[in-house]
């Protein structure tokens, strides 16, 4: 079910072509962007032990029901799922959420673990962030614009999530002084253009400050990515960029028939 078709719900704006609306409580302000900031959700599940003694029938009975839940709230999220398996250890599939209200995603997981195969499901990784317009300005490439407040998610093979903190002497760091090493960042990251950055912000939502996802199809040129931005100014104030999930992008179907 492609989201281009979708009409907007009564209640919330559709997500493709959302209504424009202030993105935050309180009345209409000139000064808020016209299009409302999203909540992004990736969720990280591993099948417990017992899944695996389970009969077959009773295995597909339960994937199914599932599959279901989850095709429910394509209407209200928008929505991808990801294997990781043989690629990480404590996750075997990924699933990524964007939407405008957090109550639907608490819905959506409630009504995924009251199916039968929910409860042979650990969640082992969950990033909560919303989208926010960077305040560094691309200087190298002015035609470049590009709506932060508004994901696209889901354009190519592979996804790389991983949760991004910042130490306290980045932020004590004038405006200029930040720009100019951003500068620096934003020109490596210009030579790689078969690698799209998706940054949403977890201040006060989560453990982390941001969540970085890249996607591509060639996971070559995001590995030559990361290790050039590693010998940049602005890398010396990462306090923490861990875990990191390589993730290939499968259909919910695909993901569970991977599990065995």
């Amino acid at each position: 079910m492609s989201f281009d078709k979708e009409e907007p719900s009564e209640n919330r704006p559709n997500l493709r072509l959302a209504k424009a609306q202030a993105g935050g409580t309180g009345e209409q302000s000139e000064d808020r962007p016209k299009l409302p900031r999203q909540f992004v959700n990736f969720t990280f599940y591993r099948a417990r032990p017992e899944w695996y003694s389970s009969e077959d029938r009773e295995r597909d009975l339960r994937k199914q029901s599932f599959v279901s839940v989850f095709e429910e709230y394509r209407k209200e999220l928008l929505m991808h799922s990801y294997s990781l398996v043989g690629l990480r250890t404590n996750a075997d599939f990924m699933i990524w959420r964007i939407g405008y209200d957090l109550d639907v995603m608490q819905e959506m997981t409630a009504s995924l673990n009251r199916t039968g195969l929910g409860r042979f499901l650990e969640v082992t990784q969950s990033f909560l962030s919303m989208t926010k317009r960077s305040m560094y300005i691309d200087k190298d490439n002015p035609e470049h614009v590009e709506d932060r407040l508004h994901i696209v998610p889901g354009q190519s093979k592979y996804l790389f999530v991983y949760p991004f903190v910042k130490t306290r002497e980045w932020y004590a760091k004038g405006v200029e002084q930040r720009q100019e090493m951003m500068d620096e960042h934003i020109r490596v990251g210009s030579k790689y253009r078969s690698v799209k950055l998706h940054t949403t912000y977890s201040f006060g939502l989560d453990d982390q400050e941001f969540v970085v996802a890249f996607e591509t199809d060639y996971p070559q040129d995001f590995l030559d990515l990361v290790q050039e931005l590693r010998e940049s100014k602005a890398s010396g104030f990462t306090l923490r960029d861990t875990p990191m999930f390589t993730c290939r992008q499968r259909t919910l179907p695909e993901c569970f028939d991977a599990l065995g």
